[in-house]
């Protein structure tokens, strides 16, 4: 949205008190054109933001002006971040009042039309990551972990393992990521000696260190969590694996974006689709309601599930 980039310029220029527009462009993912086209709507509503060409040039607030942006606490800026990323709260109501005050300060800070479109944006808009049939995971300590991270804080936490057995651990965080509405906490573990990945929700205590947390140079989150993921994703095909072939029209492909398509063959119109349902039982369940768009052409034992399944319909719909 082009508010939420207006903000996020009036934002850098503040902070760094003179950004040239190339960095203002590579830092939010638009044109130099774009940004000088943001300059002069700002420009327009008042804010007095001065253009300055040379190599010690860039964009900058007039001498002695503020918007007050200052304001703002880092964490709450992060919120704004992270909320502008789509990444929800995570049913922390620590988390949404940070968001909420800052939502309060921009308001308050920004020329009269963009409060007027803040106060729209908060009545029209509303985002609901919480799915249909089952809560959201509550994660208890997300703040704590959160201001960890943010500010560079050793942990000291409790988690607790998938079969239950919980253990004390020294933390050293790394980055939070979020996939698919659950956080995860990189961090390297002074008892495991290696950097690990953290369920979120699993931690059942959490303290925040005075310590200072160094990150190495040579770490990224970014490669850290793509390694980590081939890695779960392989282990999770080895151990579970039950390839499943289906038959459908290619009309019907849409279906296969929730599905791990393993292979996909030409056959006409049609596709031979194999896709990897884990485990027999979980064949019988993923199945069914695929039968109005695709044939379950194999394995055998699943094709017979089905057939029995349709089999039961049709006398229980056909008798009187």
């Amino acid at each position: 949205m082009r508010l939420h980039r207006l903000i996020a310029i009036l934002l850098l220029v503040e902070s760094r008190g003179k950004i040239k527009a190339k960095e203002l462009a590579e830092a939010l993912e638009t044109s130099v054109r774009s940004i000088y086209r943001d300059i002069d709507v700002l420009a327009e509503s008042g804010i007095p933001l001065v253009a300055t060409t040379g190599p010690n040039g860039g964009i900058a607030l007039m001498e002695g002006y503020t918007v007050n942006l200052r304001r703002l606490h880092g964490e709450e800026v992060v919120q704004l971040f992270l909320t502008g990323r789509g990444m929800p709260a995570g049913g922390s109501e620590g988390t949404s009042l940070l968001l909420q005050n800052a939502l309060l300060k921009l308001e308050a800070s920004l020329p009269a039309p963009y409060q007027e479109d803040i106060r729209t944006a908060l009545s029209r808009f509303l985002f609901d990551a919480a799915p249909w049939w089952n809560t959201q995971p509550v994660v208890p300590y997300l703040e704590a972990l959160r201001t960890a991270v943010w500010r560079g804080k050793m942990l000291m936490a409790e988690y607790r393992k998938v079969n239950g057995e919980t253990s004390l651990r020294k933390l050293h965080p790394y980055g939070l990521i979020i996939k698919q509405g659950e956080w995860y906490l990189a961090a390297y573990c002074e008892r495991a000696e290696e950097v690990r990945t953290f369920k979120c929700e699993r931690f059942t205590a959490v303290t925040v260190l005075d310590e200072t947390c160094v990150i190495p140079e040579q770490f990224s989150l970014q490669a850290y969590w793509s390694q980590a993921e081939q890695a779960f994703v392989h282990t999770s095909r080895v151990r579970e694996f039950y390839p499943v072939i289906l038959r459908m029209h290619i009309a019907n492909e849409e279906m296969l974006q929730r599905l791990e398509v393993m292979n996909i063959e030409p056959e006409g119109v049609s596709r031979l689709v194999t896709v990897n349902m884990y485990d027999y039982s979980s064949a019988c369940a993923k199945v069914l309601p695929l039968l109005v768009q695709a044939e379950i052409v194999g394995p055998p034992e699943l094709r017979e599930y089905v057939s029995k399944q349709v089999q039961m319909w049709n006398q229980l719909y056909n008798s009187k």
